[in-house]
């Protein structure tokens, strides 16, 4: 019976590796999901040109371009 009780034992580090585990993906899981977020229907289109210019998607060329294609 020794190392049954209060988690302890083997049984009790398999359990906290499980949930650790669990917890874990679960966090990477929420926190790919709300990246994903950081340009949504809210967002002007300005503010989505930015973000594309900062991320390096579009170059300063490409950007300057479509900003005044927007207009002002």
């Amino acid at each position: 019976m020794m190392g049954q009780g209060f988690g302890f034992g083997f049984p009790g580090l398999g359990m906290l590796i499980f949930w650790g585990a669990i917890i874990f993906l679960l966090v990477v899981l929420f926190r790919g999901v709300s990246s994903n977020r950081d340009v949504s229907s809210g967002s002007s289109t300005r503010d989505i040109l930015v973000c594309r210019y900062v991320r390096g998607e579009i170059n300063q060329q490409e950007y300057e371009r479509m900003k005044q294609s927007l207009g002002r």
